[in-house]
């Protein structure tokens, strides 16, 4: 491994990350709220810290695939751990593990907190909170990659951080990767724009403007307020929170590619299509159950409270604007499905993914049909209009038989650790690996996590990260072969 390389990497990633608290820095000097120390103390340290690596390793090396998956994964703990100081130092969080389990869960996009009044935070660590979001909703290592010089390894970093799902589609629209983050991160400060200032158009104050687009696009969760979106009792703002939610579920090349006039790449992209199509069943099975119900007194409400949740949900945001655990059985059964889909690969979202759902279904279709119907025949599974290798069906299969196992492990183990019911153990541990933070039983949508075990939280901690890191990168480092020349 090129340890030089990844100690680089490292004190790009801290200065980046020390840089970044200026802007709630700024926050805390208007709200002048008490926060301002404990923001100027965590952005100096961080800093002060990732100065030496990046001035004392400044040649440029190549990395491997190897020191790819290491920085990602190491990385991802370390900048949690250094983002928890703001919260320890003003003492509104003093434990580490609940400060770090927070941090974990913002950059992640989890959206899971410990926070039992959330109100009561000062606005500059509000707004730390939400910008963790904003940091990790594109990989906060892609970011860090713009500044890198060319020749340093940024394919193998962005590929150890990106979903499998991305080599199913094969989607890379850049000859040079550092290009390809420059676009990418402009396409996305572009959508966080757009919905601030649509946000303030629908009533909604800049601070909750920027906090809860830093949450929606990528597909985040976290909120200012203690109801979430609730708290503001809009459709207008439902409606446009559901939008952006849907935008963030969106591949971010066929953004680039609509933008360069190629609509055609849009109508040819299966997942782009099936993710519509589950959208569209999810929301109208949900909206239906809840209308004939009687659990809104008009349809239209049923459709917005309805379209909102299972938007959610399947973008992993976590967002809420009700109590859905006060919904019938038939609807909270099927928001519990759709915590298992995700939407596209190459978005923001987390979860399974629409791809490797595409794949499977047409693997057993195709199977099916061999065996029973055309045994003679040649048939090919096709994406965008292209046939799918082997390789990739095997990885479909192994991703969803990987996420189903480590769901019912996971859940096993939040029972033992914790003596709690089968239903929060097992939700938990969903919420938690699919990154969509709020779950069913005590971590619903009225709860939160404040009551889980610190040996709990680290478990649920690194279950964010294996999803966020879409399983393999962190999975891979516990095989001894990995750490061997």
């Amino acid at each position: 491994m090129h340890y030089s390389s990844i100690a680089r990497v490292l004190g790009t990633l801290l200065l980046v990350t020390g840089g970044s608290m200026l802007l709630p820095l700024m926050c805390s000097m208007y709200y002048r709220e008490g926060d301002f120390n404990a923001i100027l103390a965590s952005g100096i340290i961080t800093a002060g810290l990732g100065l030496p690596l990046w001035w004392f390793f400044r040649k440029e090396y190549e990395l491997g695939i190897k020191d790819g998956i290491a920085l990602a994964v190491f990385g991802w703990v370390l900048v949690s751990a250094l983002s928890a100081l703001p919260f320890m130092i003003h003492g509104s969080i003093p434990s580490f593990t609940d400060a770090f389990f927070e941090m974990m869960s913002g950059y992640t996009t989890t959206g899971a907190t410990i926070l039992t009044d959330i109100e009561t935070l000062p606005h500059g660590l509000l707004f730390w909170r939400s910008e963790t979001h904003l940091l990790g909703g594109m990989g906060f290592l892609t970011l860090t990659l713009i500044f890198l010089p060319h020749g340093v390894g940024g394919l193998r970093i962005f590929r150890a951080e990106s979903s499998p799902g991305q080599i199913i589609t094969k989607e890379r629209f850049k000859a040079r990767n550092r290009d390809s983050m420059i676009w990418l991160w402009g396409i996305y400060l572009g959508l966080n724009v757009l919905e601030i200032f649509l946000l303030s158009v629908a009533g909604m104050g800049l601070f909750d403007s920027m906090c809860t687009a830093f949450g929606t696009v990528s597909t985040s969760g976290y909120s200012v307020w203690n109801a979430s979106i609730g708290h503001y009792s809009s459709p207008s703002i439902d409606w446009i929170v559901i939008a952006f939610m849907f935008l963030g579920g969106v591949t971010f090349v066929l953004f680039y590619q609509v933008l360069h006039g190629d609509w055609r790449a849009l109508k040819i992209n299966t997942e782009f299509r099936w993710y519509v199509g589950f959208l569209l069943f999810l929301c109208g099975m949900v909206s239906w159950i809840l209308w004939k119900e009687n659990t809104y007194p008009t349809l239209m409400e049923s459709i917005q409270f309805g379209t909102f949740q299972v938007t959610s949900f399947l973008t992993t945001t976590g967002f809420t604007t009700a109590d859905y655990e006060l919904w019938p059985q038939a609807a909270q059964m099927f928001l519990f499905v759709v915590c298992f889909i995700g939407a596209c690969a190459g978005s923001t979202t987390s979860g399974i993914k629409v791809v490797h759902y595409v794949v499977i279904f047409k693997y057993i279709y195709v199977a099916i049909r061999k065996i029973f119907i055309q045994p003679m025949s040649v048939m090919s599974i096709r994406l965008n209009q292209r046939p799918v290798d082997n390789t990739i069906i095997d990885l479909s299969v192994c991703y969803f038989i990987v996420n189903i196992f480590m769901v019912l492990m996971g859940g096993c183990v939040m029972v033992l650790l914790d003596d709690m019911d089968y239903v929060t153990g097992f939700s938990s541990v969903i919420a938690s690996l699919m990154n969509i933070g709020p779950g069913f039983g005590a971590i619903g949508a009225s709860e939160n996590y404040a009551h889980v075990s610190d040996a709990g939280k680290w478990f649920l901690a690194w279950n964010m990260m294996v999803g966020r890191l879409e399983m393999f990168s962190a999975l891979v480092i516990f095989f001894p072969s990995f750490w061997k020349r």
